[in-house]
């Protein structure tokens, strides 16, 4: 009965997580209450206040069920590339490719960057994406300076600051997206910017480039 008990709420818990995902999408953080959420859940106001303090805190355990596309893939790409440069395109190709095949981490992503105010009480929610981006830019660093080593080259510009390009291109990319979903074939163009950005920056183009983009294409 106990067993039965814990399943049923950790149920509940997750079908007002389920809610809150799709109105927050649909009208926005803001303009969504509890109660509405609730009631999209089939579930009672009280049953908000069991599983969590406030809206805010409703809103960060809907984040903190996925992994937002730039935190997956460049954690996957550190680890399973050795060659730097491949795995700079894997991280644009395969976020975008995120974006384009899992519901969930879009509608996700989309609420946390086009339905939500940064007011106080969703710090946390910035602090989040702050973190993400400043790993990001820092994987891209050490794998432009580890390539520039490894093909004897000077970059023409700081590595911080090409990093700091090649995060504003996934990011723009990602939210022309979000903007017309379908209408852009993102992970294809994730390929092409990234081989034009590393081209710019003295890297000569080899076999292999623009694979992952071919195998992302929409």
């Amino acid at each position: 009965m106990v067993r039965r008990t814990k399943e049923e709420a950790l149920a509940t818990r997750h079908r007002l997580l389920d809610a809150a995902e799709v109105l927050f999408q649909s009208q926005g953080v803001s303009q969504t209450t509890l109660q509405q959420i609730a009631q999209e859940a089939g579930a009672t106001r009280g049953a908000i206040y069991w599983h969590f303090k406030d809206k805010p805190d409703l809103f960060n355990a809907m984040m903190e069920r996925v992994t937002l596309p730039l935190e997956s893939a460049t954690r996957e790409a550190s680890a399973a590339n050795e060659d730097p440069l491949a795995a700079i395109e894997q991280v644009m190709v395969q976020a975008l490719s995120l974006m384009t095949t899992d519901p969930q981490v879009r509608r996700v992503f989309e609420v946390a960057t086009l339905k939500v105010e940064y007011t106080d009480e969703m710090a946390p929610v910035l602090q989040r994406h702050r973190s993400a981006r400043n790993e990001c830019v820092a994987d891209f660093v050490h794998a432009l300076q580890h390539a520039a080593s490894r093909a004897g080259i000077e970059l023409p510009i700081p590595a911080k600051t090409a990093a700091y390009g090649l995060h504003a291109v996934i990011s723009g990319l990602i939210q022309d997206w979000l903007l017309e979903p379908g209408r852009l074939t993102s992970c294809r163009r994730g390929g092409i910017c990234s081989m034009s950005i590393l081209r710019g920056l003295g890297f000569e183009r080899r076999a292999g480039w623009g694979r992952g983009a071919a195998k992302g294409a929409a």
